[in-house]
């Protein structure tokens, strides 16, 4: 007997041309990925690289410029140009988006360190809501007591019974 598991996964494209990958059974749920989805992916992961690589090569400051253009980029084309200035634009997030993009254009006029700590607090008031949300996740994969407890408190979760 097969189980869900070990069923094999295909890859389909639909009527739009877009790949769907699912098991071969049509009542599961397909992930529809278009192509301008993966070449996001792809920008954001090269941009992500640029990034880590010009901070450990000390604040260099053109890959820096290079890792952001790529990375805000690919995140327009992951999810769509008027999705992505709705994020950065919405009001309760306009404080994290403008120190966020006042970072990037400090890092394009080559003043990298003080650019790169103005992203990081951007970055951190734009996704302070989904952090405690990644916390948690973070800790139910990890099965380690002593990370598990440090991934409950960042997330604050309860997990007392008492």
């Amino acid at each position: 007997m097969v189980t869900e598991d070990q069923r094999p996964r295909c890859r389909r494209r639909n009527p739009q041309g877009a790949e769907t990958v699912g098991h071969s059974r049509t009542e599961d749920t397909m992930i529809t990925i278009t192509e301008f989805q993966k070449i996001g992916a792809g920008l954001s992961g090269f941009g992500l690289f640029f990034l880590v690589f010009g901070v450990l090569l000390y604040f260099d400051s053109v890959l820096l410029a290079f890792g952001n253009v790529l990375f805000l980029t690919g995140l327009a084309f992951i999810i769509g140009l008027q999705r992505t200035a709705m994020f950065f634009f919405q009001r309760q997030k306009l404080r994290g988006s403008s120190f966020f993009l006042g970072g990037v254009a400090l890092v394009l006029m080559r003043w990298p360190v003080v650019g790169m700590a103005m992203e990081t607090y951007g970055f951190v008031l734009l996704f302070r809501s989904f952090f405690p949300v990644a916390f948690q996740f973070l800790g139910s994969l990890v099965n380690i007591p002593f990370l598990n407890m440090i991934f409950s408190k960042l997330s604050g979760s309860n997990t007392s019974m008492v």
